[in-house]
């Protein structure tokens, strides 16, 4: 087998892993839930307007500090959405999933020995909650 073949099946494996599973059903969740794409729709629409005010010559402050308060807001909102936290999580545990079996390829094309080298960087914890540095 050559390495293309090689990845197709690791794609395979991958689709077939419970965090894949998760985060496509979490995916189909949110895209479904519609308070939480009025919500979306609504918070593209605000950043929308607040670009055009700071790209104006004659910027309204006091419609500027409004819209970024407006966008805040809604953005809390969207965040403690339960389609969007069960999202976030689904997602966190792909990513890191992803990330590790990158940190595997990058590794062993570096010269590394595929089956000894870590899946996390150095002084890794393991737990994504805190850290973005794999990203």
């Amino acid at each position: 087998m050559d390495v293309i073949e090689k990845a197709r099946e690791l794609g395979k494996l991958i689709q077939a892993d419970e965090r894949y599973k998760a985060y496509v059903d979490a995916k189909e969740k949110n895209d479904k839930d519609d308070e939480l794409q009025k919500l979306i729709n609504t918070f593209t629409a605000k950043r929308y307007e607040l670009n055009m005010e700071m790209s104006k010559t004659d910027k309204d402050a006091e419609k500027l500090k409004e819209l970024d308060g407006v966008i805040k807001n809604i953005y809390g909102e969207i965040m403690v959405n339960p389609s969007m936290a069960e999202f976030n999580i689904a997602k966190n545990a792909m990513d890191g999933m992803l990330s590790e079996i990158n940190n595997i390829i990058t590794a062993s094309a570096n010269g590394e020995d595929p089956e000894t080298c870590p899946s996390k960087p150095s002084g890794c914890p393991g737990s994504c909650e805190s850290c973005g540095g794999c990203h």
